[in-house]
């Protein structure tokens, strides 16, 4: 039995297990490890550690360093929000350097970070697919959608009375409609609370359930927000609250239907350190 060092970060309730593949003793220059399996086993809540993914930290030819994302069921996804944040603040807390500055490289294009304190804003890469308004039949209704990839797939859903709406049972429908396979799409219900303010709710693929908060998922209702309710403009600020509690920050701007300087701003810290046996 092998012991390998962690980090445990959380971002808006949304939790992480962070390896360090660079510096953690047990674990630098391993060939051995299976980070699928580890992911299934370690996110187990009440049974291991608990989480909502597993982040590695790996070395980079073209960034400061390279994270990969592994969620609770092995499956490994592009990129994540409050899992990039995490992983700044990780790194930054590790190697303090270029006034709180990074590059990140991920599945889905490198991203830019900057660390201030216990505020994380990320830059993402140019969300792609927008699909607006379009019908979907789910268990024999008929429900109003639209579609955008901010680094994985979402599927937007306008919902009034969150607080008692359905997100595991609607959710999971989304999730596994055939609209979607075979990847399937994470899920975000929004309710408008004011112009430049929402509530969402996210039923997270590969999680398998509602998350306290989704980074990309914020980003994702935001922009379909800005697209159907708000005035048309070029430069948005959205305030997005969260199930977790926490209010995260999105900005991005859109002039001919290009979306682009998308950002995600908001607090992370590291939980706590310990030694996992393997």
């Amino acid at each position: 039995m092998k012991e390998i060092e962690f980090v445990k970060a959380e971002a808006c309730g949304n939790d992480f297990i962070i390896i360090d593949r660079l510096q953690v003793r047990g674990c630098r220059g391993s060939t051995g490890l299976q980070p699928a399996k580890l992911a299934k086993e370690l996110c187990q809540r009440k049974l291991s550690v608990g989480a909502d993914g597993l982040l590695l930290i790996e070395a980079s030819k073209r960034a400061d360093f390279k994270m990969r994302v592994f969620n609770p069921d092995g499956s490994e996804v592009d990129m994540c929000g409050n899992g990039s944040r995490c992983a700044a603040l990780y790194a930054h807390q590790k190697k303090p350097a270029c006034g709180g500055k990074m590059v990140i490289e991920t599945r889905a294009g490198d991203l830019q970070a900057e660390v201030k304190q216990d505020k994380v804003k990320i830059k993402l890469s140019r969300p792609k697919d927008l699909r607006l308004k379009f019908d979907l039949d789910i268990d024999g209704q008929t429900q109003n959608v639209s579609y955008i990839n901010t680094g994985v797939p979402h599927i937007v859903c306008f919902a009034q009375d969150l607080d008692n709406f359905n997100v595991e049972e609607a959710g999971r429908a989304i999730r596994y409609h055939p609209e979607f396979q075979p990847g399937g799409t994470n899920a975000d219900f929004v309710e408008v609370l004011d112009e430049g303010h929402i509530r969402v709710r996210t039923y997270e693929r590969g999680v398998e359930q509602e998350a306290l908060a989704c980074g990309t998922g914020c980003v994702a209702a935001g922009i379909i927000t800005a697209y159907q309710t708000e005035k048309p403009q070029k430069v948005h600020k959205i305030k997005v609250d969260t199930r977790g509690g926490e209010a995260l920050n999105v900005y991005f701007n859109i002039e001919k239907d290009i979306i682009d300087e998308v950002f995600l701003e908001g607090q992370a810290k590291i939980v706590y350190r310990g030694g996992l046996y393997v």
